[in-house]
């Protein structure tokens, strides 16, 4: 194509920011109309994107070049990982838009200006090929969810916005210092080049370390999520919604982007290091989930424990870990986003999230319940949803590498069960014992546009995940060719006491002996 479009995707949000914010302070109608309609605009524009994207064909597509600076320039273009993460991020906005309806009634011109800014960076993020460029849009997308959770969060919502700030601010100064140093070897900040670039072992090691203080926190992984169920208690509605549907997903985009294709030696070195986090996040964080008396806090838990497979499986050094770990991104974007949406609707109606104040909802709120329970067996991982693809491939993929992380994590999936079904039996069966509670109405037009868009991409990324494994496929496989020479360590080898020595030397012979 011909046409920017990538820019134009970025344009259209920014431009209902600006006219958001000057409606005027009694404009609240106004802005939210102003809002719905940029968000629909850029999602028919990515709609467009997807029809248009090549399967099988050129690595990188839709690119656009301009030169700014020196060492900087406006470059932009995706493969099919950017697509399929770019898709989820305009998919989800206006469903948070619509989830802000009602609930904003304050500086509603400011607060859609918020998202439609916050928009603008994700796709940035994910179709940036210039290193500096997608810092800039990586770091600016603090700033507007800083702004959410502060203004328009719950009442300790200072304290939640700062530790998110400071959090994630910390770990990205050092990548940016990295940057600097990587640009200066490799004399270039495209990515795709760099991502080709062949830096010494010994330099891998820090810069995969400098890189990795930002991302971790962004996923996030344990010991740095203790930001996270501060943030998601906080934000409203839609904010916890894409903070967990899109935000959490650039530590995920960042790993498969930069540390392992541009330091495939260190992340082998330290893929253990991974597993041994991973492995006590997932353990820890779905214990802690079952004792949460707050929904969003245990919803904020699983996401941890979720994300902590995804890790696993992106470190797993093979393709079907690949795979899964993208696609439980894009599941967990979705089931995540619409368990918040869940407690949204309830917590409009009754202004509490603690699970004790419900009970019996099935009853007078049928439709609710229906509702939430598919997103609940989705998070499960329930056999045609699309939580069990994922889970499936990834856990596949990391049983090639260790069977003891593989059931560690398969344990984990175990305690999910349980505490999302215990959360379901106490919120939608049971007795009625809440007057307040028994006395709701079901689920409104609005809220049907929120929950059934969502239930129907879960069935079909369940039913048929061909679909959105399709554009990664080939980008998927380029990536693992790359990195399968610096294959970690694998049971096998750490039983032989040559943890990476028998991966390096091993020589495949044809028949006749040659190499």
């Amino acid at each position: 194509m011909d046409f920017p479009i990538l820019t134009t995707m970025m344009l259209v949000p920014l431009a209902g920011a600006i006219l958001c914010l000057f409606v005027g302070k009694d404009g609240g109608g106004a802005a939210r109309g102003i809002a719905l309609a940029a968000t629909l605009a850029t999602f028919a524009l990515g709609v467009m994107l997807w029809a248009n994207y090549e399967i099988g064909g050129a690595q990188w597509q839709f690119q656009e070049s301009y030169d700014l600076f020196a060492g900087f320039s406006y470059a932009l273009g995706i493969d099919g990982i950017s697509l399929m993460l770019i898709m989820l991020s305009v998919f989800l906005m206006p469903i948070c838009i619509l989830a802000s309806w009602e609930s904003i009634q304050k500086r509603v011109g400011e607060y859609m200006a918020a998202f439609l800014f916050m928009e603008v960076l994700m796709i940035g993020t994910f179709a940036a090929q210039d290193l500096f460029l997608f810092y800039i849009f990586f770091e600016a997308g603090l700033i507007p969810m800083y702004l959410i959770i502060g203004v328009w969060g719950g009442d300790n919502r200072i304290y939640a916005s700062y530790k998110f700030f400071l959090y994630t601010l910390f770990g990205s100064v050092l990548m940016l210092i990295a940057m600097f140093w990587m640009t200066a070897t490799a004399g270039t900040s495209d990515i795709p080049t760099l991502m080709q670039y062949d830096f010494a072992p010994e330099a891998q090691t820090w810069l995969w370390l400098a890189f990795f203080a930002s991302f971790a926190v962004k996923v996030p992984m344990w010991p740095f999520h203790t930001w996270l169920p501060d943030a998601h208690v906080q934000a409203p509605t839609a904010g916890s919604v894409i903070l967990a549907g899109v935000l959490l997903k650039l530590g995920g985009y960042g790993f498969i982007r930069f540390s392992l294709p541009m330091f495939p030696d260190a992340s082998a070195d330290f893929a253990w290091f991974v597993f041994i986090l991973s492995m006590i996040a997932v353990i820890y964080t779905s214990l802690v989930a079952l004792v949460q008396s707050d929904m969003k806090k245990l919803i904020a838990y699983s996401s941890v424990a979720h994300m902590a497979i995804v890790t696993v499986g992106l470190f797993a050094y093979n393709v079907q870990g690949l795979e899964g770990a993208m696609l439980i991104m894009l599941s967990h974007g979705l089931v995540s986003g619409a368990l918040f949406l869940c407690v949204g609707v309830i917590y409009d109606r009754l202004h509490t999230r603690e699970i004790e104040r419900y009970g019996g909802l099935s009853i007078n709120m049928p439709y609710y319940a229906v509702f939430f329970l598919l997103f609940t067996m989705a998070s499960i991982g329930l056999p045609g949803t699309s939580g069990f693809v994922g889970e499936f491939l990834s856990l596949a993929g990391i049983y090639q590498t260790s069977s003891l992380v593989a059931l560690i994590c398969t344990t984990g999936i175990i305690l999910g069960a349980a505490y999302m079904l215990y959360l379901y039996r106490r919120v939608a069966f049971g007795g009625q014992v809440n007057e307040d509670a028994a006395a709701m109405g079901d689920i409104r037009p609005r809220e049907w546009a929120m929950m059934v868009p969502i239930a129907a991409v879960v069935l079909w990324m369940g039913v048929y995940p061909e679909s959105f494994l399709a554009p990664m496929r080939a980008d998927i496989a380029v990536l693992d060719a790359h990195i399968s020479a610096s294959a970690p360590a694998s049971d096998a080898d750490l039983a032989a006491g040559s943890p990476r020595e028998a991966a390096a030397n091993a020589v495949e012979f044809d028949g006749e002996g040659e190499h």
